[in-house]
């Protein structure tokens, strides 16, 4: 099912709640597997043995456990292919690989013909041929999971109150709404099923239950105060076109100071592109500078920002990002600014949006 966006009077009255942390033990089970020896195509006695891992700590779709599944399409004979997948995908696969190895579940999918039925092909290929054993639970709405994944999300989702799951899935409110009615979860598979949880969504609870969730909750609580002149808005999931386009803007542009971005995509000329990308640390000034406006005019709780901009460090550490600086005039004495980053090799995004009176 799609993620819902869209929301209802009573629903966004709700989305005013406090929402309040909960920590939660997710214990760690079986590790992970090493991947078979490329050169040759593994029996079922040739299972790589499990070792003790952490859970998945990055934004990616194929958890370490789960890495045999592109071994599995990088390496097996076309032959051994063609007796898991129809011969059409097979030649789609292999011409593909021969330019470059898949290193993500998302190149398999985006290959000719290859949708969700063949990647459960592609699975049961490589699980019974040995590329991966039961500490990979399989592929679930395009994501790859562990077993430790799988027990984190569905810890997670039994365990963390109806407040902070809304802020994890604010785009998935549906989602979320569904949920808490069915809960308790025995299974990340009957998670993956509910109503309103599609690929994004069930993403970003293995990311909520493997890496933390505080940014989250501090994207919601900010989004939750009232507006007033000093309104901040924060946004974890935007469309960079539609930013630049001015739908947090107005129609007077005072600058566009942007890093990285292509410059056909430019609405006009008062678009730039700086020489230099944005590190974590203009991330953070950025991000922390909005966090202390909302802080300081709408009483969010001090721990909230503290513990949201430690794991926005966490998860921009090291990393280069693309983005733009707008602002815009919105009267003699105010305007707005509207700053976004995007993480040049993860994808992670982060938005935030600034009205200011004099």
């Amino acid at each position: 099912m799609g993620d819902a966006s869209r929301h209802t009077p009573e629903e966004s009255s709700m989305r005013r709640l406090g929402s309040a942390l909960l920590s939660a033990s997710l214990l760690v089970g079986c590790g992970p597997t090493t991947s078979p020896e490329p050169s040759s195509e593994p029996s079922s006695t040739e299972a790589p043995k499990d070792q003790v891992a952490p859970l998945t700590t990055t934004n990616v779709d194929l958890a370490p456990e789960c890495q045999g599944l592109l071994t599995f399409v990088n390496t097996a004979a076309p032959a051994t292919l063609d007796a898991y997948l129809p011969s059409d995908v097979v030649l789609n696969l292999v011409s593909r690989r021969s330019t470059a190895p898949f290193v993500t579940l998302a190149e398999v999918s985006g290959v000719h013909l290859v949708g969700p039925v063949r990647l459960t092909q592609i699975e049961s290929g490589a699980r019974s041929l040995g590329y991966i054993t039961s500490s990979c639970v399989g592929i679930l709405d395009e994501l790859a999971l562990s077993t430790d994944d799988a027990a984190a999300v569905v810890s997670l989702v039994n365990t963390v109150n109806a407040g902070t799951l809304y802020a994890i899935l604010p785009y998935a409110w549906n989602g979320a709404t569904t949920l808490l009615a069915l809960r308790p979860f025995t299974s990340v598979q009957a998670i993956s099923n509910a109503s309103g949880i599609g690929a994004a969504s069930l993403r970003t609870l293995r990311n909520a239950a493997t890496q933390g969730y505080d940014l989250e909750v501090l994207v919601s609580t900010v989004n939750a105060v009232p507006e007033s002149n000093w309104t901040v808005k924060m946004d974890l999931s935007f469309d960079i076109e539609d930013v630049m386009a001015g739908a947090h803007g107005n129609d007077r542009l005072d600058y566009a100071t942007c890093f990285g971005i292509d410059p056909a995509t430019f609405p006009n000329s008062r678009f730039t592109n700086r020489p230099n990308l944005a590190n974590a640390a203009e991330v953070h000034s950025y991000v922390a500078s909005a966090a202390s406006t909302a802080q300081y005019h709408g009483q969010i709780p001090a721990s909230i920002v503290t513990n949201g901009l430690s794991d926005l460090d966490s998860r921009t550490a090291g990393g280069t990002f693309k983005g733009c600086h707008l602002g815009y005039d919105d009267g003699p004495w105010a305007g707005i600014q509207v700053h976004f980053f995007v993480n040049v090799a993860t994808g992670f995004r982060i938005l935030t949006v600034q009205h200011w009176v004099e």
